[in-house]
């Protein structure tokens, strides 16, 4: 049976993949209702408003690759850290850049949802 640092790592990938993917039913599912996600503009969003952007093509992701991706497991939530090399379209102008994140997970209800994401740009 994975720990759950592995279940997350896992399931981080998957969202991951689901942005790049625009598959907005594996993003609804883990997504938090109340998620805070600060990308490394300084932009907030929600989930909501993550989704929207993403559905009306304002932000296009085409991939977000992850690496050297550590886990702090603290019972019902983990905490990751790592790096993501970042494609993505945002209001029409093509980025392509690299992030060192942390961003959380909290076991609620028996599932597990992302509760929170920041980043930082990575010097060019």
């Amino acid at each position: 049976m994975p720990t759950n640092a592995e279940t997350i790592i896992e399931l981080d990938r998957k969202r991951m993949q689901a942005m790049g993917e625009k598959d907005i039913a594996t993003l609804e599912s883990l997504l938090a209702d109340d998620l805070i996600y600060t990308h490394s503009s300084a932009r907030v969003d929600t989930k909501q408003s993550l989704i929207a952007n993403m559905q009306s093509g304002a932000t296009v992701y085409s991939s977000i690759e992850p690496s050297d991706v550590r886990a702090q497991d603290l019972g019902d939530a983990v905490v990751l850290t790592g790096v993501a090399w970042v494609k993505v379209v945002s209001k029409g102008k093509d980025l392509d850049f690299g992030v060192r994140f942390t961003d959380a997970y909290a076991k609620r209800n028996g599932r597990w949802q992302m509760v929170v994401w920041q980043s930082t740009r990575l010097p060019d």
